[in-house]
Formats: C-alpha cells, structure tokens, sequence
C-alpha cells in the first residue's frame, strides 16, 4: 500500500491496472496494489489522459466539471472571472469548478451575422482576428451589405463586424457628397460641320444608394456618357455662329435634359456649366479676322461721328461771329495770346503804321 495526499486546489483520479476507479478530493489516502494516482491543478484546464466518455460516466467527476464540447462551426469564449482567456475551436473542454469564475459564450461562425450578445471590446481581441471580418463606412458614405450574393440591407456610416467563412460578404460604399465630373476635350461638330472641342463640368449627389448600386452597373459612367450625348445633342443642332448667339442657354438646356435620366441612376444633378469652347487653327484664325474686321468698322463709326461733331461746332462758332464783331475780336486775340505763347522775342522794325495796326486789333471797329 502507498499512501498519497492530494492538497487544496487539487482532485486526483485512481486507476488500477489502466482502468478509471474514482475520484479522491483534498486529503491523504492510501492507494491498494495495483492502483496508480494522477492528480490535477484545479486552478487549470482539465486535461485528461484517457477517454473522456469513459470518466465522465463518473457523476460525481462529472459534477465538479464545466464540459465544453464545441461543434466544428462554432467557436466558444472562455472567460475567467469576467476576462477574456482563451477562444475555443472544435472540441471537447473541461474545467474545474469552485476555484475560478467560469463563463462561456458560444457563437455560430457558420452563419455571416454576429448574432451573439458579444461587445465591441471583444469583437477587437486579437484572439478573435482569425474569426472576424471587418467593414468601415466613412461618415460621408452610406453602404448597401450583401450576404451570399443577397442584398441584406442598407449600412450607415459606422464599423460593422462579421463572422469570417465561407459565406460572401459584400459592402458596397458610395459618397453621400456633392461630388464633380470633368468632361474634358470633346469633340462634337455643329449642324455646319465647324469642329469644337468642348471643356465642361458637372455636379452631382447620389441620392439613392439601392437605385445606384442594385439597379445600375457603373452608375458614374452612366451619368458620364448621359451629359456627352446631351452636349453633342445640341451643339449639332445648331450653325456655328446660332451656337454662338445661344451659348448662354447651353448650360441650362443640360442640366434639364440630364435631371430625368440622373434620376434614374439614383442621381440628383445640381450644377452644369461649359469652362471652355475651343477652335481649331483654321476657325481660329477666320474669327481673329472677322473680330478685326468688326472692330475696324466700329472705329470708322467712331471717328466719324467724331468729325461730325466737330464741324457742326466750328459751323455753329462761325455763325456766331458772323453776327457778334466783339466776339469775333475776342476769338482773334485768343489765337495772339496762342501765338504769343510759342514767342519768346518780338522784334519791330518799320513806322508807326505797324504799331497802328496791332493796336486795332484790341480796338473794335465803330
């Protein structure tokens, strides 16, 4: 005989000859022939050395153990006085009781939704990355969510958690802001066959994610093509210089014609507008000529009105001194008072006639 003892914290197991016998709690003990003693720290994770079904027919063994059995789609969160410990895969667990606060949460991975009332802080446990899929909507995006190719439902912005497997998860993401196209170097002919090449913008929202992303492929190339057909609709409608004359309503036009068909890609249009027309050479070269041509004759018109002008004054001044001698003395020392003022000497040489004579012109005729 042999005797054993078995310490607080522990439980030990007899066996003889191989075979499980019982159970023996704290205390000493004495072991018949033939009879062996495994004893185990109850502060650990029962790890047992024979077959599981054999010992838990013990009821009494079977009393003092939490037996965790995992199936192979479903994980198990073991926790330790209310911390997360350990994550257990398929299997079978067994833990002691009465030494440390066990709690356990199963959870189904073989579905895509997080079901079970699992937090955030553990979701994040780096125990847990092998498990999980993660998805982030920005607060200026919206999200449509596809499971297993089915459209589940519409996403906020917000960080969304998935069980990974074999299931397809799809988070489809849009902008919610205003957002701009660039319709750049498009070149469409006008009803005359003059060639442009257009430079313009548009501005957008989408407004309904489920019309946009369900019901529409590549919606953005969609509204791209619907403003370019617009354009080269109407600019083909029009002779170059009606274009030219109309180019203020372009814009306008546009926008109303593209409104109905954004709306059916789940787009509101807000704004239009052409930032550049361009020519080519050859048209450029005949527009300079005709700008030329238009500016010559408008400052012909100017210069003639101009001449115009001024002989109907010397006309009207004429008149004037016709019947009025003293202004006609006043107009004639004004062109002295010129003259004197481009003389800096006056040299006289003759008789007193000369003298006379300059004195009559500030003396007016009786």
């Amino acid at each position: 005989m042999k005797r054993v003892r078995i310490n607080a914290h522990q439980t030990g197991l007899v066996f003889k000859r191989g075979a499980y016998q019982h159970m023996l709690t704290t205390g000493s003990y004495w072991l018949m022939p033939f009879e062996t003693l495994e004893i185990y720290d109850m502060t650990q994770a029962f790890n047992a050395t024979h077959q599981w079904n054999i010992l838990l027919q013990d009821n009494v063994l079977r009393d003092r153990l939490h037996v965790i059995e995992v199936k192979d789609h479903e994980i198990v969160l073991q926790y330790e006085d209310g911390l997360l410990k350990k994550v257990l895969t398929a299997g079978r667990y067994a833990f002691w009781k009465g030494i440390i606060n066990y709690t356990f949460t199963r959870a189904d991975i073989g579905k895509a939704v997080i079901t079970e009332p699992i937090d955030r802080t553990t979701l994040l446990n780096k125990q847990l990355a092998p498990f999980i899929r993660t998805f982030s909507v920005e607060h200026y995006e919206k999200a449509i969510l596809l499971i297993d190719g089915k459209y589940a439902q519409t996403l906020a912005s917000g960080i969304y958690y998935f069980w990974k497997n074999d299931i397809p998860v799809f988070v489809g993401k849009i902008d919610t802001r205003q957002l701009q196209v660039e319709l750049n170097g498009q070149e469409i002919l006008t009803k005359d066959k003059a060639s442009l090449r257009i430079n313009a913008w548009a501005q957008y929202r989408i407004t309904d994610i489920e019309q946009a992303l369900l019901q529409n492929k590549e919606h953005e190339r969609q509204l791209y093509v619907i403003f370019q057909l617009t354009l080269r609709e109407y600019i083909a409608g029009f002779d170059f210089d009606e274009l030219l004359e109309k180019k203020d309503a372009l814009a306008a036009y546009v926008l109303e014609a593209v409104k109905e068909k954004a709306a059916q890609l789940g787009i509101a249009v807000a704004g239009f507008g052409i930032r550049d027309i361009i020519l080519p050479g050859d048209m450029k070269e005949i527009m300079n000529q005709v700008l030329m041509a238009e500016k010559k004759a408008q400052a012909n018109i100017i210069t003639r009105r101009e001449e115009t002008a001024s002989t109907r004054s010397l006309l009207n001044t004429a008149k004037l001194m016709e019947d009025n001698s003293m202004l006609f003395k006043l107009k004639e020392m004004e062109y002295v008072e010129k003259i004197a003022e481009r003389v800096n000497n006056i040299s006289l040489n003759g008789n007193g006639v000369l003298i006379d004579q300059l004195r009559q012109i500030f003396v007016p005729v009786k």
